[in-house]
């Protein structure tokens, strides 16, 4: 909203009919809220846009929280879109409301809270100025660390403002307000709140239940008008620190968040947060099975395991892998002149980098190694995608071709031409990339691309063999179905005998 053409005196906001004294008034941010959301909900408009996955599970708990007026906490594990669900409560706010200009608590013209807009208004009536706030400004977030302190939070005595004002250190004017009475009439976000010292956290029970501060030993209490809002990780509360009790207790509504339910959803995720927009590499033609290679990566970690459970596998993986997975095609084509990017298998185990840093391994996971872990993950992602558009395919004289003694050298800095020409010699292997959707006129990068998918799926199967040196070959031990990769059986205590014995003799 324009603001050039709003009231700018007290007096004009009365005169105004926009505005109503009584509404101003009695109105508070969840009341606002409240309303926003029930004319969004009647007119059938999408709530929180970009979101993908909660529209049955979350989304419905969040709505009720803010329609019963609770503060309320996000619980789940990382990259579950906490943050980015909070920062959209500003869509249900008012395009802009009046305050009392220079208040550092932005003092509602019509029942300031503060000495400071009580004094303007004494002082100047009608003619108090007034300012706007739009919806960008009533949303203020805070990283909880151990490092907070009460004075961040509520506020402190200020000696040097009192000093520049020549004010008694008492009077109420030289308080510094600290990040919550400055949220008022706001919403505010506290991100990761086990992370806030127990103390800190005792300084938010008046906040929540009485809906007012009390600032370092000042007799003056501040009504805040303020929708407070948590996040926090379920682990973390016994890895870094816990949420008291008794501010749980004031907590109205415990949301809990999750990963997506199924790949589709989180396909949708990642195309829509990871950067694809590339300029001055030529055209990207990125292959939709090898996104869902990307996403399955994410959700056969989550299932593994060799991966730590509590520490969760988030969306981010996916999308930064995705990420880097263009990145190496548009190295290989700047390299090679090519005019097309598109990615391959190749590209994902390029990808790497991108994945190992966001998996935390368990036991069995360290012993074998990240990079050793996160290939055999990639390699199951590869099987289940080539199961669903290869299931009905027969590659039998493919497969023969291999076990006759054929092999095929795929390098990742090989050019789209080369590559195919390399992946024709193989009986039948080109025909049946008309399963991935591609037709003979396809562009050769397109079709490089399914026919070394291909041979990646065969292989992620056991039916044909692969090395560095010698590529793909014939498999003399091959199964006809696929079989997810386990870590071997090991006994831990046998394991910490063995390796005592070995520290200590």
């Amino acid at each position: 909203m324009n603001t050039w053409d709003l009231p700018h005196t007290l007096g004009a906001l009365r005169r105004d009919r926009r505005f109503t004294e009584q509404r101003l008034r009695t109105r508070s941010i969840k009341d606002e809220i409240r309303e926003n959301l029930i004319l969004k909900l009647r007119s059938g408009e999408r709530l929180f846009e970009g979101v993908h996955g909660y529209d049955d599970s979350v989304i419905p708990q969040i709505v009720n929280a803010l329609l019963s007026r609770h503060n309320f906490i996000l619980l789940g594990l990382r990259g579950q879109a906490k943050t980015k669900l909070i920062r959209m409560l500003t869509t249900l706010l008012d395009p802009a409301i009046p305050y009392i200009a220079g208040s550092e608590v932005r003092d509602n013209p019509y029942q300031p809270i503060s000495r400071y807009g009580r004094t303007v208004i004494e002082e100047q009536g009608e003619e108090t100025p007034i300012a706007w706030l739009t919806p960008e400004h009533r949303y203020v977030e805070k990283l909880a660390t151990p490092d907070v302190t009460v004075a961040d939070m509520i506020g402190d005595i200020d000696p040097i403002k009192a000093a520049r004002q020549g004010a008694d250190i008492s009077d109420e004017l030289t308080i510094h307000y600290g990040l919550v009475p400055r949220a008022n009439r706001a919403v505010f976000a506290l991100n990761e709140l086990p992370d806030l010292a127990g103390r800190i956290q005792v300084s938010l029970f008046n906040i929540m239940q009485e809906g007012d501060v009390q600032i370092k030993g000042y007799p003056v209490r501040l009504p805040l008008d303020v929708l407070l809002v948590f996040t926090a990780n379920p682990e973390d509360y016994t890895a870094r620190g816990k949420i008291i009790t008794p501010l749980k207790d004031r907590i109205g509504s415990e949301i809990r968040t999750h990963y997506p339910l199924n790949v589709e959803q989180g396909v949708a995720i990642t195309m829509q947060e990871a950067w694809r927009q590339r300029e001055g590499c030529g055209e990207l033609l990125l292959p939709g099975y090898l996104v869902e290679v990307v996403e399955q990566i994410a959700f056969v970690a989550r299932e593994d395991r060799r991966v730590d459970k509590r520490s969760g596998v988030s969306q981010r993986l996916a999308i930064t892998t995705l990420e880097n997975v263009i990145s190496n095609a548009e190295r290989r084509a700047i390299e090679s002149g090519d005019d097309i990017v598109t990615p391959r298998v190749s590209d994902v185990y390029a990808a790497l980098p991108a994945i190992t840093g966001k998996v935390e391994l368990e036991y069995e996971g360290e012993l074998k190694g990240g990079d050793a872990v996160a290939r055999e993950i990639i390699r199951n992602a590869i099987g289940r995608v080539y199961k669903k558009y290869m299931g009905n395919a027969t590659l039998g004289p493919t497969v023969k071709w291999f076990d006759d003694g054929g092999s095929v050298k795929v390098e990742e800095p090989m050019t789209s031409a080369s590559l195919l020409a390399q992946l024709a010699k193989v009986d039948g292997l080109l025909e049946k990339t008309r399963h991935l959707g591609l037709e003979e006129s396809e562009p050769d990068s397109l079709r490089a691309s399914a026919g070394e998918f291909i041979l990646e799926g065969l292989h992620a199967l056991r039916r044909i063999s692969r090395d560095e040196e010698l590529g793909f070959r014939g498999e003399e031990k091959r199964g006809t179905d696929f079989v997810e990769d386990e870590a071997p059986d090991i006994d831990p205590t046998e394991f910490r005998r063995k390796r005592n014995r070995q520290r200590y003799n």
